[in-house]
This record gives structure tokens, sequence and C-alpha cells, in this order.
């Protein structure tokens, strides 16, 4: 079967002379036509036939041409779109192009003209559903590489670690000598860094935008931080650090998934702990930033070399210097938060001194209510 004969085009004018001669046109070439009289009629079938490739005439009584476009990329975002536009209104047809037609053709035109813009507009639809398809194959093969690692890596780490936990304790294998015992401890130690390892990986390739956006609700951020701080306090006191959470008052609620920005917060207050020094302090604060809502975290520790700042949210980076050398870490943390952040439409920033610290700003969308609240009191 020649590959044409699979490809749908949908002719819309109001004019039966056009429709008729670019049907006859269209269907020498072995394309399958179908003709509408007017955007209401061309919509419909649009939806019951899935053409490949609709030609749209810009001048229409009824629903307009432009109005026809913008349905379009709702019904099928890869349709192409072709308009007819006469030599007038050559100015509309480049505003069509700016609504996602492909291209236009000025009546009028010769049968080798449409032949020639349709095939260009059908070898633009393949690469469309060429790269759909890639997309799909790569969304296939991550949620398998997935399950690779978490059933071939992960679980044998699990049992690995175990093992290693059980002969430490010295109950069943007997007694360890001091060196047997420090080797081991070290390569339990280097099993807790893969199995974080893994873990973090295995979240960075988890995180879904729209499984976020599911999840997403208008909450208040003063009992998220605080929770967040609570959980990380036996930190700050093995690391000697304070932790302090500023006055919040008369603070819009937020919109978000609270599990997935609370692993946000715990990240970036936890580097703050860790990358401090004894008797440092690491202050949390929200305030309001445009139709944002801003929450700082500083801290007093060493702060980050300036050619490091734009590489810290990149994957399996870590700043290297004396103080971070003895510090165990993957490099996938701030990625991690980089990118729950960026799926919320928000924002993620670093500001740093060398030796006098740092501060991470994450602007998160206000609660949708309290907008439209805003707007209301507005005069």
């Amino acid at each position: 079967m020649n590959m044409k004969e699979k490809l749908k085009i949908l002719i819309i004018d109001d004019e039966a002379s056009i429709r008729d001669s670019c049907s006859q046109v269209l269907s020498k070439e072995g394309y399958i036509t179908e003709t509408a009289e007017d955007g209401s009629v061309g919509l419909e079938k649009v939806k019951k036939t899935k053409p490949d490739l609709v030609l749209v005439d810009l001048k229409m009584p009824g629903i307009s041409g432009m109005e026809v476009l913008e349905s379009l990329k709702e019904i099928d975002p890869d349709i192409v779109s072709i308009v007819i536009t006469g030599y007038a209104t050559i100015e509309s047809a480049v505003e069509a192009m700016k609504l996602g037609a492909y291209d236009y053709v000025p009546k009028p035109f010769t049968p080798d003209e449409l032949r020639l813009i349709t095939n260009r507009g059908l070898e633009k639809r393949r690469l469309l559903l060429e790269t759909a398809t890639l997309r799909q194959e790569k969304k296939q093969m991550e949620e398998n590489f997935i399950s690779l690692v978490t059933h071939e890596l992960r679980s044998p780490l699990i049992a690995v670690k175990q093992y290693f936990d059980v002969i430490l304790d010295e109950e069943i294998g007997g007694k360890l000598k001091v060196k047997q015992k420090e080797m081991l401890g070290r390569a339990s130690e280097r099993i807790d860094g893969l199995m974080k390892l893994v873990n973090d990986w295995l979240q960075m390739m988890g995180i879904k935008e729209e499984e976020i956006a599911k999840r997403s609700q208008d909450f208040d951020l003063k009992p998220l931080l605080g929770e967040a701080m609570e959980l990380l306090q036996p930190l700050a006191d093995k690391s000697e650090v304070a932790l302090q959470l500023k006055p919040l008052d008369d603070i819009p609620r937020a919109h978000g998934d609270k599990i997935t920005l609370t692993h946000v917060f715990l990240n970036i207050i936890s580097n703050g702990i860790t990358y401090n020094r004894k008797g440092g302090k690491v202050t949390v604060s929200l305030r309001e930033d445009g139709e944002f809502l801003a929450v700082d975290v500083a801290d007093t520790g060493m702060g980050i070399p300036e050619e490091s700042l734009p590489l810290i949210f990149d994957q399996f980076y870590r700043v290297r210097g004396k103080g971070t050398r003895k510090l165990i870490g993957t490099g996938l943390g701030l990625s991690i938060a980089k990118r729950i952040v960026e799926a919320h439409k928000g924002q993620i920033k670093v500001q740093s001194t060398l030796g006098k610290g740092s501060t991470f700003t994450v602007l998160l969308p206000r609660a949708p209510q309290h907008k439209k609240q805003k707007s209301k009191k507005s005069p």
C-alpha cells in the first residue's frame, strides 16, 4: 500500500470551488481527503477523522480560521495546519503562523504549489510523530531502568548490608579482631553510601511534573518548615549548630505537593548544618516575593567558591575543598531539589560568600485562592 493512502487531509473552506479543486489534486496524489464548509463542521471532522494535515481558510463565516487554529492544537498538539489566504491578508497569515500554523498558501495557487506545500507539511507531521514516539520510548526506558535498579541493585545491596550488620554485631560469627571490625565497618559505610546513591537516583528519576500537580494542594508553609527543622534537630545538636525559624505572620498559603517539598527543605537545611562550623547557625525565614512565596535558608558555614556556584545544581557535582573532603554525599541532593521546585513552576537560587556562609532561596507559587482574593480587593 502506498504510504500516502494512509495520510488524511481535511480542507476547511467556505468556497466550494476551493474545496473541490484541493480535494481533486490531493486525492490524485494518493491522500485521503475530507472537506468542511465552515469551522464548526471542520472541527467536528477533525475529532472524528483525526487528519494528519488541515488546510484552513482564514476568512470564513461563523468560526474564523484563527479560532479553528487555536482549537486544533487542543485536539491534537501534533496536527499540522496550513492556512489558505488571499493576497490582501498576508499579515493575517503571519499572525496565524504565530498561533501554530505551519505555513500558508495564498490565493490563487496552482496544483503544483498546493502539492509542494502539502508534502512539506506532511513531512513535518512525520517528524513530529517520530519525535513523540521517541519521547515515549525514552519514558519507557526510564521506567524500565528504575525497575532494573530497584530489583537488580537495591535489593542485593540491602541483603549485603544486613549481612554486614549481623557480622558486626558479633552475635553469630563470633568476636572480631580490631582490624577485621575496622575493615568491615568501612565496607558497611561504603554500602550505606551506595544505597544512598541508588535511592537518590531513583528519586530523581521518579520526579514527574504531572504526578506532583495531581498531589498539589493549598497549605501553610510554616508547619512544614517547622517539621523539617524538628526532624533535623538531632543532626544540628550533634554538629553544634543552632536552628532558628523566624516569626512568620500573615503569610499567604502556598500551593504544591507537601511530600516532595518537605524533601527539598530537608535537603537544603541539612546541607546548611553539614557544611557549617561548630557554633554556627542556620536561619529559615519566609517572605512574600511578588507572585511567589520565598523561603530563605541562610547558614554561617564555609560558603561556596564563586566558580562553583553555576554548577552546584548539576547532577553528581560536589564542591571540592579542605572542608568537604571527609563529607560523604552523592552530589544529587540539590539536583533533586531543583527538579522538584521547577516541577512546581518555582525557582531555586543561591548566594554565597566563601568563608562566611550561603543563602538558598526557594520561590514557590501562592495558593490560587489567595490570588483571587487579592484581585477582588484591587480597585
